[in-house]
């Protein structure tokens, strides 16, 4: 049996033919033409600041004022970022690489997939990018990450599942290495310039227990089944999920809660940082994968569920009334 190889020598493995592989990406990417200089725009993204309303519940973990990427999708200024740049937001500003600026609005957050949509408000001087299918997406595929602030060259390293500590829960992500900087809303794009994925994080784990850091994207063809709900309803169709506001880590199986989210339905109930969550129902759980997955079966948003939760040395039954988590954070007042 061959020996493993460590994480160092796998990327000293694999970036020596990336500076070769991403003039060749550039070259055969129709959009990327070799007689001008290339911008951000030639890639279809946009520069996103947001700020949030002043009494945003959502300040203390993310921010009253918020910078990312964005993605043009058509032609009507539609643009495609990640959610929670744009969660609370009062304002927002998209901007060129010349440095034109667009005033926009959202036009949703869908909880589910994590993505964002927002509408500039006057005509976008860019061309849409095409969709891609992510699903055809192979590991070591070069693609591109392209930020408001440049592009970087990387591999998709790893597609599986990824559990958020928010109650968030991908099927299937899109991990790509080597790490790359400025990923919030970043477009992921295939060699032929169709996007993949909208960057949601930057990991410590892009190969799995490597420990070899990159970046996580949420696929595109998560999108493609909520994008028409999205644009007409500012979300999915489908009944809100059951959230109680926890942030937890999973040690061994075990889901410990780290924070309790202000005014929120665990915050009532009397959860507190520390406290083990062991089970739901009755039942014991695997982990937070394992966990959130029974909580969205038990209802729709509102309905109580039961937490067996260890507290000190004693296991409680708590009762949590669940909420939608788009109704927890304030929206933008309309006048």
């Amino acid at each position: 049996m061959a020996p493993a190889r460590s994480p160092f020598l796998v990327w000293q493995h694999l970036l020596n033919p990336i500076v070769v592989a991403v003039a060749l990406l550039l070259c055969t990417t129709p959009a990327f033409a070799a007689d001008r200089e290339l911008t951000i725009d030639e890639f279809s993204v946009v520069k996103l600041t947001v700020k949030a309303v002043p009494d945003a519940r959502s300040a203390q973990t993310l921010g009253p004022q918020r910078e990312g990427t964005g993605v043009v999708i058509d032609s009507s200024g539609l643009v495609l970022t990640i959610g929670y740049l744009v969660t609370e937001a009062d304002t927002i500003e998209l901007a060129t690489a010349d440095g034109r600026k667009f005033p926009a609005n959202v036009i949703g957050y869908d909880n589910a997939t994590g993505l964002g949509l927002v509408k500039s408000l006057k005509p976008l001087p860019i061309k849409p990018v095409d969709f891609g299918q992510s699903s055809a997406a192979n590991l070591r595929d070069i693609v591109l990450i392209v930020g408001f602030d440049g592009v970087a060259p990387a591999y998709i390293v790893s597609k599986r599942p990824f559990v958020g500590y928010w109650e968030y829960l991908l099927d299937e992500a899109i991990y790509t290495a080597p790490a790359t900087v400025n990923w919030q809303g970043a477009a992921l794009l295939s060699r032929e310039g169709k996007l993949l994925g909208i960057g949601s994080l930057a990991v410590g784990d892009a190969i799995g227990k490597s420990g070899v850091p990159g970046n996580m994207f949420v696929p595109i063809d998560t999108l493609k089944p909520v994008l028409g709900d999205f644009i007409a309803n500012g979300r999915a169709t489908t009944k809100p999920r059951p959230w109680l506001g926890i942030t937890s880590q999973e040690i061994q199986g075990k889901v410990i809660v780290t924070r309790v989210t202000a005014e929120g339905p665990a915050e009532e109930a009397g959860l507190q940082a520390g406290d083990i969550i062991v089970g739901l129902g009755g039942q014991a759980l695997a982990g937070q994968a394992d966990f959130y997955t029974r909580l969205w079966k038990s209802g729709d948003a509102g309905v109580e569920v039961t937490l067996d939760v260890l507290k000190g040395n004693k296991i409680e039954p708590i009762k949590v009334k669940s909420i939608a988590r788009e109704g927890h954070f304030r929206s933008k007042p309309v006048y």
